[in-house]
């Protein structure tokens, strides 16, 4: 992988895992695993305000990890199961790394 496609994939993952890193987002992602909602639906579950609600939505959206659709005048929220497979995968090559090793120990000029 060329250096520039590791740093912009890298920044999507530091990007995704920001975008969870807030136990309100992480709530609105919970609600999205069982169903599609609007924004008025997830203000009355999870007692916000929309300003504060949106915020949030745009995060995530910008991280990729929910997508929205628009149906007449409301705006429909839903989980974006690709992008969490890629974090997925992503933890997935860390578990699998080689064997941690213990450090060589430093030589005594280092010291």
């Amino acid at each position: 992988m060329s250096t520039a496609l590791q740093t912009a994939s890298s920044a999507t993952t530091i990007a995704k895992f920001k975008a969870l890193s807030d136990p309100l987002r992480l709530e609105v992602i919970e609600l999205l695993r069982s169903q599609e909602m609007c924004v008025c639906d997830l203000c009355d579950r999870m007692a916000i305000a929309q300003s504060k609600l949106s915020f949030h939505l745009k995060t995530l959206r910008e991280a990729g990890l929910i997508s929205a659709r628009q149906d007449g005048r409301w705006i429909y929220y839903s989980l974006n199961p690709a992008e969490f497979g890629e974090l997925e995968d992503y933890l997935r090559t860390l578990r699998h790394l080689s064997p941690q090793r213990p450090a060589c120990p430093c030589p005594p000029d280092r010291l």
